[in-house]
């Protein structure tokens, strides 16, 4: 792989083939925010401890580095399958200079 630049941490590898020859290319992961109606307490915030969360008036915020669409299915299947509403999922933009 000689010079190539170290990927961030919130980077993974994946193969690309171009004309016969495979390649690694780092793929950044992306970070999502995912609100539901409800105050976690101690034990719902337990249930996300791979997450950082924000807890408002009458909602619930989880902020979460994800690799890939999979793993936003799995967050999203994760907090519906506990009972809560989700009423926003936004992605986070990386911030000027950082894509």
């Amino acid at each position: 792989m000689g010079d190539d630049a170290e990927p961030g941490r919130n980077a993974r590898w994946q193969g690309v083939h171009t004309g016969g020859l495979a390649r690694l290319i780092p793929v950044r992961s992306q970070t999502y925010e995912i609100t539901f109606l409800g105050q976690a307490g101690s034990t719902l915030s337990a249930e996300f401890d791979d997450c950082e969360i924000t807890i408002g008036p009458g909602t619930t915020t989880l902020r979460a580095d994800l690799p890939d669409q999979g793993a936003l299915t799995g967050l999203m299947e994760r907090i519906t399958s506990l009972g809560l509403k989700v009423i926003d999922v936004s992605l986070v933009a990386l911030p000027p200079g950082d894509g």
